[in-house]
């Protein structure tokens, strides 16, 4: 086996962070937050556009910890590839974030919507024709920290538990709200679709099916989606109901039972929900023995239901039921965030500077999906197996994490990648898309 001299040049460039590139190519052409971040006055100190860059670049390669800004700050290729003009230390990029949380947070968000409109992403449907909408709380484990707004979470640990929405088959992020660990799902939920539905106007007039889990079944936002003209389809929460009272209803009904296994037998009932025309789809499922054939001594009845304001021209009730189903993909979205962006625990001690955190995130999660989308689905993408939509973790392993070159020359900046680099014509093609 060979054994290697180790050198290290003083003067060539070389980044393994070429997908930075693609990053502050996009959102210097596709965001307009040059100009808006102007409208936060400073009289002195670094502009706020390179904060914005600075925080951003780090987000899309995975790391949200302040600390590791003191090695890009010192990085040529870093502050050329974003366009920063002067690179802040880890201690001023918290004070200033600290000082300015609440007035960037609708910068970015109305930049992440920008950037989606300006790069005319695809947004698929559902077999019905609709876009889904998918709106979900998931929780972020910060145990062990005296963070703000930290509190017990449904999970079972302290931490966080932000809301956030996605549209479209491919999961692009409209919007994720933190929200202290203890806060109800369902509380101030309306607020967060008066924000969210202008959003998703702005890029779609299709039809929306907003698709949400049982802590969101209420009359008010039943009645809310009605008045604004989108459909809906919520997990129904059975509450108190009585089952064997349903087992009746399904009886009267003259519904058909399926024996699923001996001593298990399940049925729909489906009946008009608020005196509308919106329907309440219920499974009943009576089990007189568990799976290994032990009797009960008397029967087991459960009840599962949704909740839609699909018509049964559109969706029958099997079909409203696969359409629920689907809506777990969002829990793949909500992992990307915790887990590929490292956003699990969040870095700072204040409430509204992690708001302005997940801001950001969603923002790069954007970018990084849109890169994903576009590279890595083509004929000339990385050999990987085949897929609809490829995770952030594999956009920032085949795009982020790209080595090359810094080359000065004839007063231009040119990027040199390897001969053997697999990702190259992919890469090119998207920088020429932005």
């Amino acid at each position: 086996m060979r054994t290697f001299k180790l050198e290290q040049s003083k003067t060539e460039i070389i980044t393994p962070h070429g997908g930075l590139a693609l990053v502050g190519h996009s959102v210097n052409r596709m965001t307009s937050l040059a100009k808006t971040s102007r409208s936060i006055v400073k009289r002195h100190g670094i502009a706020n556009i390179d904060l914005i860059r600075t925080y951003l670049g780090l987000i899309c390669l995975g790391k949200s910890d302040f600390e590791a800004v003191e090695h890009a700050r010192h990085d040529p290729f870093f502050k050329a590839a974003m366009g920063i003009k002067q690179s802040p230390s880890s201690a001023r990029l918290r004070q200033r974030f600290d000082e300015d949380a609440r007035a960037l947070i609708p910068l970015l968000d109305e930049a992440s919507v920008e950037f989606l409109c300006n790069a005319s992403v695809p947004i698929g449907t559902l077999t019905t024709g609709h876009v889904p909408l998918d709106m979900d709380v998931f929780p972020m484990d910060n145990s062990n920290s005296k963070k703000e707004g930290v509190a017990y979470t449904y999970k079972g640990h302290d931490g966080y538990a932000p809301i956030a929405a996605y549209l479209g088959t491919e999961g692009w992020c409209l919007g994720c709200e933190l929200r202290p660990g203890n806060q109800h799902a369902n509380k101030e939920f309306i607020h967060t679709l008066d924000r969210v539905l202008p959003r998703v106007r702005e890029l779609t007039d299709a039809p929306l099916l907003v698709r949400l889990d049982s802590a969101h079944d209420a009359a008010e936002n039943r009645g809310y989606f009605r008045a604004h003209g989108a459909d809906y389809l919520i997990k129904w929460n059975p509450r108190s109901q009585d089952g064997l009272a349903w087992v009746d209803k399904a009886h009267a009904a003259g519904a058909l039972w399926c024996h699923t296994r001996p001593g298990k037998m399940e049925t729909l009932v489906s009946e008009p929900l608020d005196g509308t025309d919106d329907r309440l789809i219920v499974k009943v499922t009576v089990r007189q023995s568990d799976s290994s054939r032990q009797l009960f001594l008397e029967p087991e009845v459960s009840l599962e239901g949704w909740t839609t304001s699909l018509t049964s021209d559109a969706a029958d009730n099997a079909k409203v039921i696969a359409l629920y189903q689907d809506h777990a993909t969002s829990e793949q979205f909500h992992s990307e965030f915790k887990t590929d962006l490292d956003l699990e625990r969040l870095p700072s001690g204040k409430f509204d500077t992690n708001d302005l955190v997940i801001a950001f995130a969603v923002l790069g999660y954007n970018i990084l999906r849109w890169m994903g989308q576009n590279a890595l689905l083509g004929p000339d993408a990385p050999v990987r197996h085949p897929a609809k939509r490829r995770r952030l973790k594999t956009v920032i392993q085949e795009l982020m994490y790209m080595a090359c070159r810094l080359v000065s020359s004839g007063r231009r900046l040119h990027l040199r990648f390897g001969r053997h680099c697999p990702g190259f014509g992919a890469f090119s093609r998207v920088y020429g898309l932005a």
